[in-house]
């Protein structure tokens, strides 16, 4: 980064002003126009000339939004439009038959509400690459790659990987741009299909990627009401991006042909996984039993903003999703994961052997709580073996380990009833739902831990936040512990509540 970008405010809302001199300041070209200078950002500054005549309206430097004017002669005039885009509509057909997608500009201080974009213009700018020849523009971006049409997803990402040997030197940016854009294609599997079919039908519907939601520079005229810019050409175009990591539950994520994709709703993120990135032989039972996988994989990357707009209680909202992009994703397998899917697939199984016996138990967890060496006994009567792990008879797809093993580990008894776990310790009772979007009930320890399960078995846990009938007081409810997305944050107010020393260093720790 260069230093501080000092912040100039424009005076004009939109008179033009003549560019004298450009002049290049780290990240950014200082724009000089008569007695006042912007900052305006290198990449769309790297089309303007001085001469032309651009207007940025009411902002503060670096623009973000200008529109210039450039005279090759009087009759050769040609527009250019740079601002930042918003959601970017699915192509639909005009009254001609003709596609196009229209973006939104949100915030824009030259009144310019929308970007008409055409069908050929997104085809050449994102999937023929614009710039090249007529014929050059039909080059399939797997001869990029060096691939076959058939390829597999893995096989893609080991053609780009084999491709950036081969084009490591600096002075080949513009060909690893190329093919790092080419496989960033392919590798989505709904972009892949649409560049095939604009490969055999040029006229077929051409998707924006990812929906938008970046800085794009365009050439084409404005409207005269001036609220829509009908694009002639894509000159650059650079999405939102956030880098992020997080730890992602194995059970989410879901298999396909060839490929896989994790989906957050939480998060609000999606990635698409090949198996090179994600290297584990596809199973095809395994949405059966995946609910019983505990393991979490490391997700780290550079994920670019998208959207989809929802019909939501009578009216339409945009909901913002994050995409990784393929080619800037990394996964971190934990070393024992396999052994934690064959686990998990045994524990299925054996669910199965034992199905009428372990119905019998739930059945009776429903009634009345049980602690663990009652549940042991009833498996042993029930034949069920011994080494089966009692707290899969309380568990639930969406269950995080995370919370119940915290205070497994501090507990002294366990209990079982219904969906929830009720631990016994040194000081406090704890009843945990380990699911995000619930919270840790901690009580005071009764002396009669009998007469304290009774009373819990026989009340809710909307009569215990509301204090009906004084239930609350009558079972020593001491508080409640929401589950946040941070767990380490969980888990220094579980310490507070349970009385525990507290390492206040780590808990504010994402």
């Amino acid at each position: 980064m260069a230093g501080a970008v000092p912040q100039v405010v424009l005076q004009s809302a939109c008179a033009p002003l003549r560019i004298c001199s450009l002049r290049a300041e780290g990240e950014f070209v200082r724009c000089s126009a008569g007695d006042r200078e912007v900052l305006i950002p290198r990449v769309p500054a790297s089309f303007l000339h001085a001469g032309d005549e651009i207007c940025t309206g009411m902002s503060i430097s670096p623009v973000r939004e200008f529109l210039a004017l450039q005279r090759a002669t009087r009759q050769r005039v040609r527009h250019l439009y740079f601002c930042s885009i918003g959601y970017v509509s699915r192509p639909k057909p005009d009254k001609r038959g003709e596609h196009f997608v229209r973006a939104e500009v949100p915030d824009s201080s030259l009144r310019v509400r929308w970007l008409h974009l055409p069908n050929p213009v997104v085809r050449d700018y994102f999937y023929f690459f614009a710039g090249r020849s007529s014929e050059e523009r039909r080059t399939s971006l797997y001869e990029l790659l060096r691939v076959s049409p058939t390829a597999k997803f893995a096989d893609l990402r080991l053609a780009y990987r084999v491709r950036r040997l081969e084009l490591g030197d600096l002075d080949t940016r513009a060909e690893l741009r190329s093919i790092e854009r080419a496989f960033n294609v392919l590798a989505h599997p709904e972009l892949r299909s649409c560049h095939d079919a604009l490969m055999r039908d040029p006229d077929a519907p051409a998707l924006f990627p990812y929906g938008g939601f970046g800085q794009c520079l365009v050439t084409g005229e404005p409207a005269e009401n001036g609220e829509t810019f009908f694009v002639r050409r894509i000159l650059s175009y650079l999405p939102d991006q956030t880098q992020r990591a997080f730890r992602a539950p194995l059970r989410r994520i879901d298999p396909f042909n060839g490929y896989a994709v994790y989906r957050d709703s939480r998060r609000k993120v999606e990635a698409y996984l090949d198996p090179a990135v994600l290297p584990l032989a596809p199973d095809p039972t395994w949405n059966q039993w995946r609910h019983l996988v505990g393991m979490k994989i490391g997700i780290s990357g550079t994920f670019v903003e998208g959207g989809k707009y929802r019909f939501d209680n009578g009216e339409w909202r945009l909901v913002k999703w994050q995409t990784a992009v393929p080619s800037r994703l990394s996964i971190d397998l934990p070393s024992d994961t396999v052994e934690a899917i064959k686990a998990a697939r045994r524990a299925y199984e054996r669910f199965g052997e034992h199905h009428d016996a372990i119905a019998r138990i739930r059945e009776r967890l429903q009634r009345e709580p049980l602690d663990q060496s009652a549940v042991a006994e009833l498996c042993r009567q029930l034949r069920i073996p011994s080494d089966f792990d009692i707290a899969q008879f309380c568990w639930k797809a969406d269950y995080d380990p995370f919370f119940y093993q915290q205070l497994k580990k501090r507990s002294q008894n366990l209990f079982l009833f219904r969906d929830e776990y009720i631990f016994q310790l040194p000081r406090t009772v704890v009843a945990e739902v380990p699911q995000l979007g619930h919270a840790t009930y901690v009580f005071a320890k009764r002396p009669d831990m009998l007469d304290f399960l009774r009373q819990y078995a026989n009340t809710t846990r909307d009569d215990i936040r509301r204090n009906r009938g004084n239930v609350a007081a009558q079972l020593g409810f001491v508080g409640r512990i929401m589950h946040c997305t941070n767990p380490r944050r969980w888990l220094t107010e579980l310490k507070n509540r349970i009385g525990e020393p507290v390492d206040y260093s780590l808990s504010a720790a994402p």
